[in-house]
């Protein structure tokens, strides 16, 4: 028997390289699809809740919950004692900030349902399943813009482009209205 050493040779270390390149890449791609896939997840699950909530509840508590959304955000922006919210560490300023909004947002919730009446309006499933979108985006915008959940949650860069330009928080902030304005009849 003979036994021969392997050595690696200049054409098989460039092989060994060109697998770890292709690992390298597939790991990268891998985390990413992932990533992308938790990040989708997020925004369906935030959608089916909205869904569940407006055909659970009706349709006039759910356009009400649409419309606290807007008057909570008015009063969060003026509440004169945001300066007695921490801001460190980051996850404790993104719960506290997010808590107000929603303990603003419940408030304005029981206000609006006392005032908008289910009998007066109309809003199909395809509408109900339009508008738990928008007020999805319309959530998800406010986390980049309002809560800067970047600093807790990294999403992918597919919905950082829908969500995390400044000039888009508009369109995605007027979205729910506007879909109220042509559906609710």
């Amino acid at each position: 028997m003979i036994y021969t050493t392997l050595m690696p040779t200049g054409e098989s270390l460039a092989n060994l390289s060109d697998l770890s390149n292709v690992t390298s890449l597939a790991s990268d791609t891998a985390s990413n699809a992932v990533g992308m896939a938790s990040d989708v997840l997020i925004v369906l699950v935030l959608a089916a809740v909205l869904l569940l909530f407006s055909m659970r509840v009706g349709r006039g508590p759910f356009i009400a919950s649409l419309l606290a959304f807007y008057a909570a955000y008015a009063v969060y922006f003026t509440f004169p004692y945001m300066a007695y919210l921490p801001t460190a560490p980051a996850l404790t300023s993104v719960l506290s900030r997010g808590g107000l909004f929603i303990a603003l947002t419940v408030i304005f919730y029981i206000i609006l349902r006392r005032v908008v009446v289910s009998d007066f309006l109309y809003v199909g499933i395809f509408g109900q399943i339009l508008l738990s979108i928008l007020g999805t985006g319309f959530i998800i915008a406010m986390l980049y813009h309002v809560f800067d959940i970047s600093s807790v949650y990294q999403f992918s860069p597919t919905i950082d482009l829908l969500f995390a330009a400044k000039e888009y928080f508009f369109f995605w902030f007027i979205a729910p209205a506007v879909g109220l304005f042509f559906i609710a009849r």
